[in-house]
């Protein structure tokens, strides 16, 4: 049962990576995931080892981790270069 959030931490990093490729109409889906993915990395590191919120065996460090995702995707989406 352990894994079962990180399937779902995963999972909804590579949702939300693909719904802003959706959302901007470009097709940079490897760059959208890869964003998403390290957001949703450093939305885990925040929760689990920087402020101690949750550990591993809880629920909440997988909501980080996907505020952590949109956080990047939106910067990433705003502050990109558009050649």
């Amino acid at each position: 049962m352990s894994q079962l959030d990180v399937i779902v931490a995963v999972a909804g990093a590579l949702a939300l990576g693909w719904v802003a490729d959706l959302l901007t109409g470009r097709r940079g889906l490897a760059g959208t995931t890869l964003v998403s993915v390290t957001g949703a990395i450093c939305g885990w590191f925040l929760a689990v080892r920087v402020f101690a919120v949750f550990t591993m065996d809880q629920f909440g460090w997988v909501w980080w981790s996907l505020a952590g995702s949109v956080i990047c995707l939106v910067a990433f989406i705003l502050f990109r270069s558009k050649r």
